[in-house]
């Protein structure tokens, strides 16, 4: 059977804007914030952190708009794009970049911040019934757990770790304990899953994404004072850290892709955790603060490229508006 070709894009500005893009956007959001907080850890010139800060801050608007202008011209396209893997994990990492940029101007423009976190959350609100909804009317094979599932449903974990650094501690508190709840609950299912099933090579660098509430949730726990939690939290990462990067060759035996995008917000996410927690943690983290830069910079740019090219829709298979 002859292969069809794939539909041409109408005439118009960003018709055809790919969801993989968010994933590498928000590690490089957490890598800069990473370095906001490594400056004030080792004593080096805050205007380091901050410019990287206010550079990932355009970037990020950037991004976010390209995304707008497609959903805008037919809002029913991310209802299309949440029915493939790339879509929903991308679409995902895109609320939790909103959270970032909350975090990002907090420091400077605390109300505005504010404003943001609440988009963000509305965002997240909106995205969760389309997703329960795409799974509900889909196939069933989309209904089985996936580490992209973080992203979504225990990413509320992002929003609380916003919320503790606006001083909202009692929003902080809700969204904290309820997102720990649902990424307990989505690592047991996945560790069941892998119990029984393999999991194909091209998938494999979504797993990286178990990493990523891990870190979150420790960093979370230290900004609302439950630093024991925390200590528990930062060991448990260290061990999924060290469990990956001792399976790096397996993990990324599919050979490069989009799907990269997913190891970076772990990664630098993490290194924050150990930052905050500082004490013993403080040269792990500066340590992971550098692997990190060196890990999601060369990701990030490789994306970013496929995306200059036109070409990162298609291999995504990106939904058309």
């Amino acid at each position: 059977m002859a292969s069809v070709p794939p539909k041409p894009t109408p005439p118009g500005l960003w018709r055809r804007t790919p969801p993989a893009i968010f994933p590498p956007t928000l590690g490089l959001a957490a890598l800069a914030l990473g370095w906001r907080k490594g400056a004030e850890v080792f004593d080096l010139p805050a205007a380091l952190g901050e410019v990287l800060t206010g550079a990932v801050t355009l970037l990020c608007g950037f991004v976010l708009l390209t995304y707008l202008v497609k959903a805008l011209r037919r809002p029913a396209v991310m209802l299309d794009d949440l029915r493939i893997l790339p879509g929903r994990a991308g679409l995902a990492a895109g609320v939790l970049v909103v959270y970032l940029l909350a975090m990002a101007i907090g420091p400077y423009l605390p109300g505005a911040a504010r404003t943001v976190l609440a988009t963000g959350a509305a965002l997240h609100l909106a995205l969760t019934g389309a997703m329960l909804y795409v799974l509900a009317t889909g196939p069933a094979e989309q209904r089985r757990v996936n580490p992209s599932w973080h992203l979504l449903f225990s990413g509320w974990i992002v929003a609380a770790l916003a919320a503790a650094q606006l001083g909202l501690m009692a929003v902080a508190v809700w969204l904290f304990w309820g997102a720990l709840v649902i990424a307990v609950v989505i690592w047991v299912l996945s560790l069941q899953q892998f119990a029984r099933q393999t999991v194909p090579a091209p998938l494999r660098p979504l797993l990286a994404i178990h990493l990523a509430p891990a870190a979150v949730i420790g960093t979370t726990a230290a900004h609302l004072g439950g630093l024991a939690l925390a200590q528990i939290f930062a060991i448990s990462a260290a061990v999924l850290l060290l469990v990956f990067a001792a399976r790096g060759r397996w993990l990324l035996a599919g050979g490069f892709s989009a799907l990269w995008g997913a190891l970076t917000f772990p990664l630098a996410a993490t290194a924050m955790l150990w930052l905050t927690l500082g004490g013993i943690w403080r040269i792990p983290g500066g340590l992971a603060l550098v692997a990190a830069t060196l890990i999601v910079l060369p990701i990030a740019l490789r994306i970013y490229k496929i995306w200059a090219k036109g070409e990162l829709a298609l291999k995504t298979g990106a939904a058309i508006a």
